[in-house]
């Protein structure tokens, strides 16, 4: 947007907000709707030709995959670099090919008045679709959901199947999200020839694949589209302002109610905007601050519509968590209340499956960090699975809630183009995770390069954005410049830093810490008077490596490293200072380096959850604070008195 036309618009779009377009409700079961889950094993190929387009040269989405070569199984949800043994693929930069034959139910390709819709929840990162060789979808961006209306294909004729067909490419440029480039080697002495590598300024390594649940949902043909929901609270009574959108037809009827956990309703309307209010509302509090966090009511929504054929009917129900989220200068806000983040950064990492989706590991990470205290995490560095932010409101866990706006260094990463992408992403994030009340806070980037002079307009333009789409959440990104020379925190709620010190730079020298670390609050604080996030902080300890005195990769030089940060952040947090964010939960992989013995070792557990020495230090900290910042105390405290590994 033009500076002049956003000097003019602005001021409007942070008053009423921007209309998000289109809706992407999580597909659910009701007496409207019926759902297929895919997962399992595909026919897949990688295209290994020498210019990666021999599939769509010899288009094989238009017959099954098996008639133009030889296929691999491959299992989805997951990522396809860790699943063979062949070293060629677990490096594959280009397009890859996934197709499943789907057997329909007789009444979805027979009865007109039934929806049929693909819904692919993560494709990394360039996605193209088919139906029986028919192109359906397109999708950029390899971490949120995108769906399309197959209806009129799979009720065009006498069909009992049809062939799904996707073509992934993990390719990264410097105008995606997250970056990267593509670096030709043309000496042929050293090369073969045609050689190219991908090359990235992050982490963590570029999994790609179908990483998550791959479904068939149905609707009506008049259908609720979207829910919006924006919760307040005025003394005891809960405000819940509600606005539905239909598709499908212009004449209808819409109820709703609110329920507790009993299924008594509290709170009724009709309409497709209004608000409730729920008398003596139990809140949505984080997990250990209050004795009966994260109370979610239902929103049962019911559509009525007459069509040509007859009466229509559609059912959706919403989870809803009443709660509110402020900032002041040095405090950061839940329900009126100062909250103190003491929790994690993650990845959605794991053996073998790589980033792909699995339940049984997703309940082991919560158990882990309920074990440990935490009460948040960060989606670093990119959006998680929507089951994870459902975990999320169902056990209290706060989120900040982070796009995939990682790596971004090159200038040519703030050009217009890279600018309009990211705009789009936070809307197709937004529209995804607005409603659920664990999300507290989004974060627009992590570590940019924000000294750099288009970070300035960049930065301004996409939180200013942000906040349009939805005013109710504070907005941050995740630096790591000097405080003198970062173009972007001006335009943030909260400084969310990130630090290594001890570990890059004085290696060794844990007594630097404290000085180092107290300068850079200070800093910060006094030029910007805004509430600080130690966003990430950590050294890296291989599990068994001990060394006393602490040396570098050990436990004890790990959990040293911590212990210098918490005297430091002990302090401040009585001031401005609203939370911590270890780096990192869990081990994970990234690109081979020197640097980097199969993968980033600063987790506080190995990459197959086991606890290192650092994980128990942290455990009697978090469950310490947990008893500091505890209201409505007796069960809450009782509970940190039974946790902690010490007494008080």
């Amino acid at each position: 947007m033009p500076a002049g036309l956003w000097a003019a618009l602005g001021p409007l779009l942070w008053a009423c907000g921007l209309a998000l377009q289109g809706g992407m409700l999580y597909p659910q079961e009701s007496p409207s709707r019926e759902r297929k889950e895919l997962d399992g094993l595909w026919s897949f190929r990688a295209d290994f030709s020498e210019n990666r387009r021999q599939g769509f040269e010899g288009q094989w989405y238009r017959t099954p995959l098996r008639e133009s070569g030889p296929t691999l199984d491959m299992p989805v949800p997951s990522s396809f670099n860790d699943v063979s043994q062949d070293r060629q693929l677990r490096s594959f930069v280009g397009w890859v090919w996934y197709e499943r034959e789907v057997t329909l139910p007789q009444r979805w390709t027979q009865d007109l008045g039934t929806r049929v819709v693909l819904r692919i929840g993560s494709a990394h990162y360039y996605a193209i679709v088919w139906v029986n060789g028919v192109h359906v979808a397109e999708h950029e961006g390899g971490h949120l959901p995108f769906e399309a209306d197959i209806s009129k294909l799979v009720q065009s004729g006498p069909l009992s199947s049809c062939r799904i067909t996707i073509a992934i490419n993990n390719t990264l440029t410097p105008h995606t999200l997250p970056p990267g480039t593509i670096l030709h080697k043309t000496d042929i002495s050293k090369y073969p020839k045609g050689y190219f590598v991908q090359d990235t300024n992050f982490d963590f390594f570029n999994y790609a694949g179908l990483h998550r649940p791959v479904l068939l949902y149905t609707t009506p043909t008049t259908y609720i589209d979207d829910i919006t929901i924006t919760t307040g609270v005025d003394q005891d009574t809960g405000l819940v302002d509600y606005q539905v959108f239909v598709q499908g037809s212009e004449y209808f009827q819409l109820e709703v109610c609110l329920l507790d956990q009993e299924g008594k309703v509290v709170a009724q309307g009709t309409g497709g905007r209004g608000q409730l209010q729920v008398p003596n509302a139990h809140l949505w509090w984080p997990y250990l601050m209050h004795e009966h966090p994260a109370y979610l009511y239902s929103l049962e929504v019911r559509l009525t519509a007459q069509t040509a054929a007859g009466a229509v009917s559609d059912f959706y129900t919403l989870p809803v968590g009443i709660r509110t989220v402020a900032v002041t200068e040095h405090q950061f806000l839940i329900n009126g209340k100062p909250f103190y983040f003491h929790g994690v950064n993650k990845h959605e990492d794991a053996d073998i499956r790589g980033r792909g989706f699995d339940w049984p590991l997703l309940v082991k990470d919560f158990n882990l960090l309920r074990w440990l205290g935490a009460n948040a995490f960060r989606t670093s560095h990119y959006p998680y699975a929507e089951e994870v932010m459902q975990l999320c409101d169902r056990y209290g866990i706060v989120v900040i809630d982070e796009s995939p706006g990682v790596g971004i260094v090159l200038v040519q990463s703030y050009s217009n183009e890279s600018l309009q992408h990211h705009l789009e992403v936070m809307e197709e994030l937004v529209r995804r995770d607005k409603n659920h009340p664990a999300v507290v806070m989004w974060s627009v980037a992590n570590e940019p390069t924000s000294f750099l002079k288009p970070a300035g307009y960049y930065f301004k333009t996409l939180i200013a954005h942000t906040k349009a789409l939805d005013p109710s959440r504070p907005v941050t990104f995740v630096t790591n410049s000097n405080y003198e020379a970062d173009l972007g925190a001006p335009y943030v709620d909260v400084i969310c830093v990130n630090s290594y010190y001890s570990w890059y730079h004085d290696y060794g020298h844990l007594e630097v810490i404290p000085l180092h670390l107290a300068t850079e609050f200070e800093n910060w604080y006094r030029t910007y008077q805004k509430p600080i996030i130690q966003s990430e902080y950590g050294a890296g300890s291989v599990a068994g490596f001990h060394q006393d005195p602490p040396l570098m990769f050990s436990e004890e030089y790990q959990k040293g490293l911590l212990e210098q940060y918490h005297l430091v952040l002990d302090q401040k947090r009585k001031d401005y200072v609203v939370g911590e964010l270890i780096w990192n939960f869990a081990d994970f992989m990234t690109d081979q380096s020197p640097r980097r013995v199969m993968g980033n070792k600063k987790g506080i557990f190995t990459r197959q959850r086991q606890p290192k020495a650092a994980a128990f230090l942290l455990r009697e900290r978090y469950w310490k604070l947990a008893n500091e910042t505890t209201y409505h105390l007796s069960a809450v405290k009782s509970q940190c008195l039974e946790n902690s590994p010490f007494s008080f």
